[in-house]
């Protein structure tokens, strides 16, 4: 007996108005942090690359826009602004602290100073609706006010018409950017108005690549080894600009100073993943002696290996 595919699904989760209001005024927004104030309840809902909706709370209540899950961390709010800065729906880190600390209800010294930890629901290829292209929510949303989301499959009932109308909206306009087109989804029907649904692969923003590099390198500097939160960046082996992408595989975790020489080509790592300091960071600043001491390092290199070989910036 053939095993049955699990429909594909969909997440409506309740959605700050202020939160909405900042992001959908942004051109071109890759990945938002849908934060939680509290990183005590991991996010299980869904799977990488199935829709998340945003509902707004009460009095608005409709549905303004949606992206694609990518993943879930409870980070120290501090690194979720590194990472994700107005892309957490803020204009700054005291907004966002503050937005926080009203939703626990306190002001606890830890969040003031960014240890605390929140829940960061990170989406990717966002779109938001302007009001009069709102989608109404759920029909079987519960009216008390309690419930903070709700999981739908998609190939029936309110998640099929909540979906079909969100991509609908997507399309208009060229919108619908940041994603990759893989072909028809099977396990969807075909409907009268909007034809046969196709399946897209969210590309990864910068921070939700920071995040990957980090957790790929174990959280530790590819030269050096150090941890420090703090002064780790993830780097682009191939650079943004040039055409290299928010790839895992494009990625090196560097010290912040190895990563902005690295950018600035005083240091570069070879096809065979040796650390290379050049001749212009002596003759330039006549100095570097802290980093010729690390010249020809052999890299860390994730596993699996099957990173590309890197390249010089």
């Amino acid at each position: 007996m053939s095993e049955t595919k699990e429909p594909s699904k969909g997440y409506v989760g309740l959605t700050d108005p202020d939160w909405y209001a900042f992001l959908s005024s942004q051109p071109r927004v890759d990945e938002v942090n849908f934060w939680q104030p509290h990183g005590n309840r991991a996010f299980r809902a869904l799977r990488q690359g199935e829709p998340f909706f945003f509902k707004l709370r009460s009095p608005l209540k409709a549905i303004a826009g949606f992206g694609f899950f990518e993943r879930y961390e409870a980070l120290p709010a501090w690194l979720a602004w590194d990472c994700f800065s107005e892309m957490n729906g803020a204009p700054d880190f005291d907004v966002m602290i503050d937005r926080i600390a009203r939703l626990r209800g306190d002001g606890e010294r830890s969040l003031r100073s960014g240890q605390a930890l929140i829940g960061c629901i990170m989406i990717t290829a966002p779109i938001f609706f302007a009001r009069d292209e709102w989608v109404a929510p759920p029909a079987d949303w519960a009216r008390s006010g309690i419930q903070q989301g709700k999981t739908y499959a998609l190939n029936t009932g309110e998640g099929d018409r909540i979906f079909r109308e969100c991509i609908d909206r997507a399309i208009v306009g060229g919108r619908y950017w940041n994603v990759d087109d893989v072909g028809p989804r099977p396990d969807v029907p075909e409907g009268p108005r909007y034809g046969a649904p196709h399946e897209v692969r969210p590309r990864l923003g910068q921070g939700t690549f920071s995040l990957a590099v980090r957790d790929a390198y174990g959280g530790a500097c590819a030269v050096t080894g150090e941890h420090s939160a703090p002064v780790l960046e993830a780097a682009h082996i191939v650079p943004y600009g040039r055409g290299g992408g928010h790839r895992v595989e494009n990625g090196l975790l560097l010290r912040s100073d190895l990563h902005r020489l690295y950018d600035r080509g005083y240091v570069t790592v070879t096809p065979d993943y040796v650390f290379r300091v050049g001749d212009s960071l002596r003759e330039d600043f006549r100095n570097g002696r802290s980093y010729y001491d690390l010249d020809g390092a052999p890299i860390a290199v994730p596993e699996p290996a099957d990173f590309s070989s890197p390249a010089p910036p």
